[in-house]
């Protein structure tokens, strides 16, 4: 029996490559990973697919984004943001963008967007439209929000005034 060896199980390498060379150390960032991913995907991050074409070119159909639920705890969505709204209960959620801020007048003339009555420039558009929309005064605690995909029909294209509260979060690119 003299140069033999006895193999029991899994080679010393592969626990190693597995475990590293502490288990104990590898088990605790194991838990830490966990935790941190549940509670980053619980309580910050919201993971979305966008359904539809209202949001092209910006965001294709069936695509994931995420919501960082955290980004407007210090301050207020502006225009031009593309935000999370909550629709109807808390499973449906709308990607739509910021154009018109509380207190606002905001219209829609021969496609173009007017705020107060000034033209407004939106270079995250690449679909024109011919909306014409009459002027709507925004509440003190209301945003206006639309899709960046104008050629559809007004009524085909959710938009309108949203209220601060159903704001979850700003999407990330």
């Amino acid at each position: 029996m003299d140069g033999e060896t006895k193999t029991t199980g899994a080679s010393p390498w592969l626990k190693t490559v597995v475990f590293g060379r502490n288990p104990k150390r590898t088990a605790i960032r194991l838990a830490i990973l966990i935790i941190g991913t549940f509670i980053l995907f619980k309580f910050v991050l919201i993971p979305i697919r966008i359904t539809g074409i209202s949001m092209e070119p910006t965001y294709h159909d069936g695509r994931v984004n995420f919501i960082n639920r955290l980004a407007y705890r210090h301050s207020d969505p502006r225009r031009g943001d593309v935000v999370g709204i909550r629709y109807s209960g808390i499973h449906l959620m709308l990607a739509k963008r910021v154009v018109g801020l509380p207190g606002e007048t905001v219209a829609f003339s021969n496609g173009k967007l007017y705020i107060n009555g000034e033209a407004m420039e939106e270079p995250y558009l690449k679909f024109r439209s011919s909306w014409t929309t009459p002027e709507m005064k925004l509440k003190l605690n209301e945003y206006f929000v639309v899709g960046d995909n104008r050629s559809m029909p007004p009524d085909a294209h959710e938009h309108g005034a949203a209220e601060k509260k159903r704001i979850v979060g700003k999407v990330l690119l």
